[in-house]
């Protein structure tokens, strides 16, 4: 074996007698190494972009929320909330009210998610820095605000400041409809626009509306109801802990989640989208691999008479064959060490000075590079990768070889 690998090595960085070989062995190598550097570097965002998902979702995402597991309401939840202020490591609880209405300002209308939440709602999550415009403010001794999402404020042309005030429209949710006055089967109030936010989650972003929790109580007819409890956790409490309590506590009627729960489905299509690439770029790693195919079968023919030269010397088959299947793991390890180191590089280029920015409005976005996040899981994945392609060519190898041997004994 050290014979076959002593040979592989001097054959790898010498020079070939044919420049058409050394152009193709070079091409085999970048090949290996772009791919392998691409691989890094694309799961690398994808972590980046999880990561951000995770940070800005927090802004706004309680970490426990309790629903109801039948039916859109919490009936009672004023009970409810004084059951989960009395469970060890509990900080906060409130309700909060969420439905769907029609949003109207001036001459533009459109639908919009009305969330009903107490005042200082913005001191228990973390939305102050998203805010673009404005304050968050949802009564003063005057008037009532709302706080719009950057898709509602655009599509209804408000901002903080304007004179006209939205006004909100929800059906009945009791009673029969008079035909004789069809807007008797609404319900309606209106708020001046405090502020707008934007925290680049179009689940958020799009038509979400925050209003005074009486507000959202009164268009949705829920005097003593909640959609969701929304619970703060001591800073020194055990989140899986408390989880596990709420659920004893509470029983099989109610459904428990943390935020990443809450936020499972855009977890999943942000992974789902890192493995789909991951394949394709493995695809992609495969095809290389005929290129050091190529390149090991033009080395074969090239070393005709050396493989003659170390037959007469007393090498055996074996050695002979296992001197061209070194000769490829070589060129896929040395690939795969150059692409990682590469990658590697690009993602600390991309870290520390931004190198390639988001499209959009930068004024507009909270983050306007590319987010990168390396993780050693990752990187240990993309060497076996590479590992598997460096065995499929020393197979692929072996069995050229094993065809070739016979004739260089004639």
């Amino acid at each position: 074996m050290r014979f076959s690998l002593k040979i592989a090595a001097r054959y790898l960085v010498a020079k070939k007698t044919h420049s058409a070989v050394n152009i193709i062995s070079i091409i085999s190598m970048c090949g290996v190494v772009v791919t392998t550097a691409a691989l890094v570097c694309v799961l690398s965002v994808f972590n980046g972009f999880a990561s951000l998902i995770g940070s800005k979702l927090s802004m706004l995402d309680p970490q426990i929320a309790i629903s109801a597991t039948e039916g859109k309401v919490i009936e009672h939840a004023d009970s409810l909330i004084s059951v989960v202020r009395g469970i060890d490591g509990v900080k906060i609880a409130i309700p909060t009210v969420e439905d769907h209405c029609l949003a109207l300002f001036g001459d533009y209308q459109m639908p919009v998610r009305v969330k009903g939440v107490p005042q200082g709602y913005d001191t228990l999550t973390n939305i102050t820095p998203a805010i673009l415009e404005g304050e968050f403010m949802l009564d003063d001794s005057v008037s009532r605000y709302g706080v719009l999402s950057i898709g509602a404020a655009l599509q209804l042309r408000a901002r903080p400041g304007f004179i006209g005030q939205v006004r909100l429209f929800a059906p009945q949710r009791r009673g029969a409809v008079n035909l004789a006055n069809p807007m008797g089967a609404f319900r309606a109030d209106s708020v001046f626009v405090a502020a707008v936010y934007q925290i680049e989650q179009s689940d958020y972003d799009r038509d979400l509306m925050f209003v005074p929790l009486d507000m959202a109580q009164f268009l949705f007819d829920c005097d003593d109801e909640a959609t969701t409890v929304e619970v703060t956790l001591q800073p020194a409490a055990n989140e899986q802990a408390v989880m596990q309590a709420l659920t004893a506590t509470l029983g099989p009627g109610y459904i428990v989640k943390n935020r990443l729960m809450q936020q499972a489905a855009s977890f999943r299509m942000v992974n789902i989208e890192k493995w789909v690439t991951f394949l394709l770029l493995g695809f992609i790693m495969v095809i290389a691999t005929f290129n050091v195919i190529s390149t090991l079968s033009l080395l074969i023919i090239e070393k005709d008479e050396s493989i003659r030269t170390f037959r007469y010397l007393g090498a055996t088959d074996k050695q002979i064959s296992g001197i061209f299947v070194a000769e490829g793991w070589l060129i896929s390890l040395t690939g795969a060490v150059l692409g990682v180191s590469l990658g590697l590089l690009l993602c600390w280029l991309q870290q520390e000075f931004g190198l390639i920015a988001l499209q959009g409005n930068g004024d507009n976005l909270i983050v306007r590079t590319y987010p990168v996040e390396i993780q050693l899981a990752d990187v240990a994945i993309v060497f076996a990768l590479v590992a598997a392609v460096g065995f499929l060519t020393s197979l692929v190898t072996s069995a050229i070889m094993r065809r070739r041997l016979p004739s260089s004994r004639q």
